[in-house]
């Protein structure tokens, strides 16, 4: 039997760069403070509403920019997979604050749709222009990175910008017909919005946690793919996970058809992992057996 570990660390894990990320963090949480202010100045729920939005990005950006270095501290005695998954706690932290926040928006903001409360229009026209602006030059400044967490922090900051894109209209048609329900409606719709995204966060954090296979992965397929070797008889103990929704592991026990040598071993070892490392696999671990060899695993994993 020989048992193989590949631990060839692929480090195209999509880090963000922190320098992106810093700036993008400290011009949400400024603008979060603004708009706590400027929503309660302005007597509006939409507003403090996407303040609670803000917030919650706020958090997302600086848990990506602290375990972004955390993540270069790579294995340890106690987390031998590093700190990649340290990320997903971020997540759910993020989701119970954003879940918090929102549930109190709705309560505040499902009164005023039978009771309206006058808002200071021009004041949100203001706050949305600023908003606009303040969150595309966040968008603007992760546009130009290349990782995929970049790419991901830029979109959700793109929804930002189409928020308030929409309180800015809202403020313009407040402004010129007496229309105050309109406010809480918005606030409403934003709040909803937060949710269904915290509910998508969640599921898929859970999901990896739960160490469920990869979306992007079908076990089955792999398992064809991996017998038309023609060196390979069976695989059985077949295990695909993901460390952080990034970084992908299989684990496999493989059936060679007759005894082959050291040499031959390695070369169908390297062959496989390299083509694992093409379908998105950056970590595998390989174990080889002869056909007359029992295994105490085979039986519960086929």
């Amino acid at each position: 039997m020989a048992h193989e570990h590949n631990h060839s660390h692929n480090h195209n894990h999509h880090h963000a760069d922190e320098k992106n990320i810093s700036v993008a963090f400290f011009l949400n949480l400024s603008f979060t403070v603004v708009e706590i202010i400027g929503g309660l100045f302005t007597n509006s729920i939409a507003i403090l509403s996407d303040a609670v939005h803000d917030l919650g990005d706020s958090f997302s950006l600086g848990l990506a920019w602290y375990f972004q270095k955390m993540a270069k501290k790579g294995s340890s005695k106690t987390y031998s997979y590093g700190y990649k998954r340290f990320s997903l706690l971020g997540a759910i932290i993020n989701s119970i604050v954003l879940v918090v926040g929102s549930t109190f928006i709705l309560s505040e903001a499902i009164p005023r749709l039978l009771h309206p409360e006058k808002t200071y229009a021009e004041g949100m026209f203001l706050l949305a222009i600023v908003g606009v602006l303040v969150n595309g030059a966040a968008v603007f400044r992760l546009k130009k990175g290349e990782s995929l967490n970049e790419r991901v922090v830029s979109l959700h900051l793109l929804e930002d910008v189409l928020g308030w894109a929409a309180i800015l209209i809202g403020s313009i048609i407040m402004y010129f017909f007496d229309v105050p329900i309109l406010d809480p409606l918005m606030s409403i719709g934003i709040s909803v919005f937060v949710l269904i995204n915290v509910y998508k966060n969640v599921r898929q954090s859970l999901h990896i946690i739960l160490q469920g296979i990869p979306d992007e992965f079908n076990i089955t397929e792999i398992s064809d793919w991996l017998k038309e070797n023609n060196e390979v008889e069976d695989i059985h103990d077949l295990h695909i996970w993901s460390i952080d929704g990034n970084y992908n592991i299989l684990t496999v026990h493989i059936v060679l058809k007759e005894d082959v040598s050291f040499e031959k071993v390695r070369t169908i070892k390297n062959t496989i992992r390299e083509l694992l490392q093409q379908k998105g696999i950056q970590h595998s671990t390989i174990e080889f057996e002869t056909t007359d060899e029992h295994c105490s695993l085979e039986k519960c994993c086929e």
